[in-house]
């Protein structure tokens, strides 16, 4: 109980100071440079939503226009410049082409309106940009309008353009910023399209997570008749699969002999956004065929070294199929435990995101003299006017330049997000635990029915999730706490490595591999033991460290039996998710291709059929991951009960096993003492 206060009162601090101080409309809108939001409701710039750099030359890259952080006055525009204009030419022409300084003045300062006023003054002071050019709103900014024609870097077709300061320059003068904007804007071209491929195909997808979930709940109630069979069914039902991936391969690798351009390598073409290019590569299908025969390789050589552990996890896996078919509840349970963590990641992606925006604006000199010594300093725009800055550095201007501060809270705002990304681990955790032990309490009480199905309690898994939440939160949520702390000190560590990866201290690099990979092993072994913990305090309702002791200790008497029944298990398990969403991969792959007749009209015209294919196979994964984990906990569960019974009792009539006869004579029992009615 301790430790669920200790996790509230920490989730309530790191809570409470991200809402005090956060303020989420600093990742909404953009900033101008006098600290303003841009297309904030009722403010001037409620209807100028969009952020304009006055000389986009001096942005380094898109990095630096995205961070705010652009040495050159920002505004708020209602839309981009659509037209190549500079100051002076827009000056010399007012008094005859009025509408040509009314439409550049929209990108000048507020209340700017002075066309007399001499450019060399206009230009210091900033009061308007020196040019504009064709642009387009991207992320709520105004980018180059950048395009390529005939391999040549144009701007609105055009690959020259004045800089209003006498001279003409080359749009290639843009090519730093270019570079990394094309890859932006070409990113945002295939999210688009990515997008339009998911809008027309959604209804396809879910009838194919459909399918994967019918497939998996078929799967497990066979497995409660006919596990053998149906067991080498799939087995070589993979095995099929794999092999006609590989004749595929082989065809297509075949078929692309002799024809140009298919014998390039990935390397020749570098990276394409079109991933159909590569699939005209005979190098493309060589590497899917090498890879899947070492895949078929390995399963064919781990059915021959394993035939005999596998008949023995047969016969769990039968009697675990026979235990969910009397409480089918437990396979709908894993909704429940992702709901959980969802609402886990909604509250992190909140807090966090309060944390990030808890900075106070901070403004700083932007001068246009290279010497001037408050250069970048920070300063106050309300008192500003009345120093020596403007005097000793003409044409200074107190600038907003990001958000942050100099209090005691904002100098432990990393803190507050390692407490946030601490508090987000222990509550996953926390979600993850109970449903292990709600599931464990269920399948428990099958196995310690002494008449199976008659003294099944009423509602087991309602009854199991109940005592879990009123008697074992507390040892499920320091359970949980051990586990958090080694993932937040995995993640530290990830930290580090990433920012010393520069670096070239091999025995820094080499700790930190060290570490990284203890952690890692920790891990594991943490989740392991805290699995079976799990279980003991389901079936006895001890406090987590006398059920962890116990669990690992029993497993330990029954080292061989944990090797042959609970990784064969899982073995078995994973080869029926691969079954699964390679089955499921399969059908929406040829529906997709066309290539299914009956059907030939009704596939959806796409972008990238790869985009509904992939989310076909990952969900379906998931999905079958999903009900087998539910499988996976029966079968630990009822191993860890089988040992516990074993120990326990002896068969006399004292003492009788509660285990099924088709167990009992599985597992090696001559005699099992016969049960009274």
């Amino acid at each position: 109980i301790n430790c669920v206060h200790l996790i509230k009162m920490l989730r309530g601090i790191v809570y409470f100071a991200a809402w005090v101080h956060g303020d989420p409309r600093k990742v909404i809108y953009p900033t101008d440079s006098y600290g303003q939001f841009c297309g904030q409701k009722d403010t001037l710039n409620e209807n100028k939503t969009i952020l304009f750099y006055f000389n986009i030359l001096k942005c380094a890259s898109p990095a630096v226009l995205i961070n705010l952080q652009c040495p050159t006055t920002q505004l708020c525009v209602s839309k981009c410049p659509d037209r190549f204009a500079t100051y002076v030419d827009v000056q010399a022409s007012y008094r005859y082409r009025p509408d040509q300084w009314n439409y550049f003045r929209q990108f000048c300062k507020p209340g700017f309106n002075n066309p007399r006023k001499s450019v060399a003054q206009v230009l210091r002071d900033e009061d308007c940009p020196s040019m504009i050019i064709p642009s387009r709103p991207f992320l709520k900014r105004c980018f180059p309008d950048f395009s390529t024609k005939n391999g040549v870097l144009t701007v609105a077709n055009q690959t020259t353009f004045k800089d209003g300061r006498g001279k003409t320059r080359n749009v290639t003068d843009l090519r730093e910023a270019a570079n990394g904007i094309n890859n932006v804007l070409d990113a945002r071209s295939v999210g688009m399209k990515i997008f339009e491929d998911y809008a027309i195909s959604w209804y396809w997808i879910l009838i194919g997570l459909f399918i994967a979930m019918m497939l998996s709940l078929l799967f497990l109630v066979l497995l409660r008749f006919t596990a053998g069979v149906l067991f080498w069914i799939f087995i070589f039902g993979v095995i099929g699969i794999i092999g006609y991936g590989i004749w595929h391969c082989f065809w297509e690798y075949d078929h692309l002999k002799g024809i140009p351009g298919s014998d390039l390598t990935v390397y020749d073409i570098g990276f394409q956004t079109d991933f159909k290019v590569y699939l005209q590569l005979r190098q493309t299908w060589l590497a899917f065929m090498i890879i899947l025969c070492g895949v078929e390789v390995v399963i064919i050589l781990m059915l021959i070294f394993l035939r005999n552990r596998i008949r023995i996890a047969i016969a769990l896996l039968k009697e675990g199929s026979r235990a969910i078919g009397y409480i089918m509840s437990t396979l709908f349970y894993p909704i429940v435990t992702f709901l959980l963590i969802a609402i886990c990641i909604s509250y992190w992606a909140v807090t966090a995101v309060f944390l990030a925006t808890s900075g106070e604006p901070v403004y700083k000199v932007m001068a246009n003299q290279t010497l001037c010594k408050y250069a970048n300093l920070t300063c106050d725009p309300e008192t500003f006017n009345t120093t020596n800055v403007t005097k000793l550095c003409p044409g200074a201007q107190c600038t907003f330049a990001f958000y942050g501060g100099e209090s005691l809270y904002h100098k432990y705002i990393f803190i507050f997000q390692l407490a946030n990304a601490f508090v987000f681990l222990w509550l996953v955790n926390f979600a993850i635990a109970l449903g292990q032990c709600t599931l464990a309490g269920a399948f428990a009480s099958y196995y310690w029915a002494y008449r199976k199905p008659a003294d099944i309690p009423l509602w087991p898994l309602f009854s199991s999730f109940g005592r879990a939440i009123r008697y074992h939160t507390g040892s499920l949520a320091f359970g949980a706490l051990i586990l958090a702390i080694v993932q937040l000190i995995r993640v530290i560590l990830e930290y580090l490595d990433h920012k010393l990866k520069g670096t070239q201290n091999s025995f820094t690099r080499f700790l930190l591999c060290c570490l990284k990979c203890c952690f890692w092993c920790l891990e594991k072994f943490l989740k392991f033991i805290n699995r079976n913990a799990y279980i003991m305090i389901a079936i006895y309702g001890k406090n987590f460290c006398t059920s962890a002791k116990e669990a690992f200790f029993l497993l330990m008497r029954n080292v061989v039996r944990v090797a042959v029944l609970d990784k064969v298990t899982d073995f078995l398990l994973f080869l029926g998710k691969i079954l699964v969403a390679g089955g499921v991969g399969v059908l929406a792959f040829f529906f997709f291709t066309q290539r299914i007749p009956v059907f030939a009209q009704e596939v959806p015209m796409l972008n990238y059929y790869w985009v509904p294919l992939l989310t076909v196979i990952i969900g379906s994964y998931l999905v079958a991951h999903g009900f087998f984990s539910v499988y996976a906990m029966c079968v630990d569960t009822l191993f860890l009960c089988f040992c516990e019974d074993l120990e326990r009792n002896d068969g006399s009539t004292a003492k009788p096993y509660f285990m099924s006869a088709s167990l009992h004579r599985i597992l090696g029992k001559k005699k099992l003492s016969p049960k009274k009615a």
